[in-house]
């Protein structure tokens, strides 16, 4: 008698385990044979097909099953979706989850899909939640680490609490988690912790028994990876090119580490002079399908060093046309790090990778045509500042606001007062000297902020800070205000607590009073100093800037007469063919032939020429005679004496 199939599929799930999924497969095909719709039968397909990793073939069986299927394997269904790439339809079908295992998978489509913020709120609520099954919660933690460091990379710092910036002792582990942390301090600029924690990572990884040697070797490579590239940002490139030289790439197990691996290797290494071979090789890295896409900040750092490579092997139209073509379709101004590198990159491929005042005349004319480029702007200022030029540059960044502040649009106000355009500002006016603009401009890039749902803290700590080096009672005042929005923002910030106190101290010391005791007392802030040997010491005066300017003059009065004037080299063009080294020149050699002193004119005509010339030649006296009637005077000459030419005859008389 043949075996009943649904007997046979329920008999092999109660014993299966997680290495027999295409007998699984198997058994439920067979059941589908003679009962089509069985929907114990579908689903086991369905979930056999995922484990196997044929998320293809899972979404054509989810479809084949019909709507009734698609609503009770929502969970499936979604997690194919984000595996094939799939992130919006996934996205839509998630809306409003509220199983866990749904809000796993909604918190993975949104760590794909560059949605940091979801991510952290949904992982967020499941760790709020009782923990449902065995290793959960480590999951959790590595997985709210990741978005983290995401959350670092894209600039977006301020989503992360506080306390979990700093890595715990949960997090150093596992390799997981600290690789995830040590990410995060790189992504802040804190390298030197992110190595240490790389290397925790790798050690971690490596000490662990219950993987093989192969599975050990795909982990460490990426934190390896890692490894090289902090290595290469702190300078120690020979330390980066001998890790590189570990790191077989091709072993690497996913190809968007491995093409980071390649663009990494060529950054280190110190051996590929030729831009060719480096173009060459730069493009040997395998092409990545929509489902292995990288995130976007990694994406662009790629593209520009694509566009780099090109400048180098000098394909100047190429990547003018390239990076105008994505930076009009942005919209204009922006303070996009992406776009505006784009701009820097076409200003270099316009000046053909000149710099100083050539490259100038090859970009100012972009300016007209794109005024509000803000990466133009930005080159245009720094080539001013390496000629030693800020008042241009002061000019035109002050004209852009200007032109700015015409506007109503908030996008073009956020640009206005981007933070890092002001403290640019700011940093021209200092070079150039002038401090009463610099608290205007800090004045009001503060009162914008305020209004904003989220303001640029950074900015407002450096506006209040600005304003109390004033002895201006509104100063202070408005540095009041600042640090106290400050403190509404983070209650325990010790600098917005000492800012509070510094503004109010000498006008309202009733609103202080509770606060002192937050700040670090003033007897330890002073017990490291030696008070008389400071006062034995005396109070340090600097020079006058006449007295500065008077000795500069004079030192250099006194170099320039001390060292010797350099000689100047002749042109070969403008030497005598009869040059000899050492012989004297003729000094005459510059007056025409006729006028030298060693002139012989041939001749009889030309002797007596000679003769009525000055030079070697007799001088003739003459004297002025007036004429009668006062019709003026005439010139002769005088009759030379006796033996001379001019001697007159002497008649014979009559006798």
């Amino acid at each position: 008698m043949a075996s009943n199939p649904t007997a046979t599929l329920t008999t092999l799930l109660r014993g299966s385990t997680i290495e027999d999924h295409e007998e699984v497969l198997k058994a439920a095909n067979a059941v589908l044979k003679s009962s089509k719709s069985n929907p114990d039968a579908l689903h086991t397909r369905v979930v056999a097909l995922l484990q196997l990793d044929r998320f293809d073939d899972a979404l054509r069986a989810l479809d084949d099953g019909g709507d009734k299927l698609g609503e009770a394997c929502r969970l499936e269904k979604a997690y194919a979706l984000y595996k094939t790439g799939k992130l919006a339809e996934a996205e839509n079908l998630l809306q409003g989850a509220d199983k866990r295992g749904l809000k796993h998978v909604a918190a993975q489509v949104a760590y794909r899909a560059e949605k940091f913020e979801d991510a952290a709120r949904l992982y967020k609520e499941l760790g709020s939640e009782p923990v449902a099954i065995e290793g959960e919660e480590n999951d959790l933690r590595i997985n709210s680490s990741a978005v983290d460091a995401q959350l670092e990379w894209q600039r977006n710092g301020d989503e992360v609490e506080t306390h979990r910036k700093k890595p715990t002792r949960e997090d150093l582990e596992a390799f997981e988690t600290a690789y995830n942390a040590a990410c995060g301090c790189i992504a802040r600029g804190d390298l030197g912790a992110g190595s240490v924690l790389l290397k925790r990572a790798r050690d971690l990884c490596e000490a662990l028994e219950e993987l093989s040697d192969e599975e050990k070797r795909a982990e460490v490579l990426p934190i390896m990876v890692q490894q090289a590239f902090v290595f290469t940002k702190l300078g120690k490139l020979e330390e980066a090119e001998a890790l590189q030289r570990m790191i077989s790439i091709p072993d690497v197990p996913e190809p968007p580490s491995r093409v980071i691996a390649q663009n990494n290797a060529l950054a280190a290494t110190t051996t590929y002079d030729n831009p060719f071979m480096t173009q060459r090789i730069f493009d040997s890295v395998p092409k990545l399908s929509h489902t292995e896409k990288m995130f976007a900040h990694q994406a662009s750092i790629l593209q520009r060093n694509r566009y780099t490579i090109d400048l180098e092997v000098q394909k100047y139209p190429g990547v003018a046309r390239s990076t105008l073509s994505a930076i009009l379709k942005s919209p204009s101004p922006t303070i996009s790090p992406y776009i505006n590198s784009l701009s820097v990159l076409n200003a270099a491929a316009h000046a053909k990778n000149e710099t100083g005042k050539a490259s100038l005349k090859s970009i100012l004319p972009l300016l007209e045509k794109r005024p509000n480029d803000v990466g133009l702007i930005l080159v245009i200022i720094q080539l001013y500042i390496l000629t030693n030029n800020p008042g241009p540059a002061i000019t035109l960044l002050e004209t852009f606001f200007k032109r700015l502040e015409e506007s109503t649009a908030t996008a073009e106000q956020d640009v206005r007062f981007a933070p890092g355009l002001i403290a640019l500002l700011i940093s021209l006016y200092r070079l150039s000297g002038r401090k009463t603009p610099i608290k205007t401009e800090v004045g009001k890039a503060a009162s914008y902020w305020r209004k904003k749902s989220k303001p640029s803290l950074s900015l407002l700590r450096a506006a209040g800070t600005t304003l109390l080096e004033s002895s201006n009672p509104e100063d202070l005042s408005a540095a009041g205000e600042i640090f106290s929005s400050l403190r509404a923002q983070a209650p325990n910030d010790r600098t917005a607590i000492a800012g509070y106190v510094a503004s109010y101290a000498t006008s309202d010391f009733s609103k202080i009073s509770s606060d002192l005791d937050k700040l670090t007392p003033i007897s330890k802030l002073i017990s490291g100093i030696d008070a008389a040997a400071l006062e034995e010491e005396g109070i340090p005066t600097l020079p006058k800037p006449s007295d500065a300017t008077s000795k500069k003059r004079t030192l250099d009065s006194e170099k320039e007469k001390s060292v010797p004037a350099k000689k100047k080299k002749i042109s070969k063009s403008k030497m005598p063919k009869d040059f000899e080294e050492g012989k004297k020149m003729d000094p005459e050699r510059w007056l025409p032939l006729r006028d030298r002193s060693t002139y012989r004119p041939k001749g009889k005509k030309g002797k007596k020429k000679a003769m009525e010339l000055t030079q070697g030649g007799v001088v003739k006296e003459e004297e002025s005679l007036e004429l009668a009637g006062g019709a003026g005077t005439v010139k002769v000459e005088k009759a030379g004496g006796p033996g001379g030419p001019g001697k007159a005859k002497k008649k014979k008389g009559k006798k």
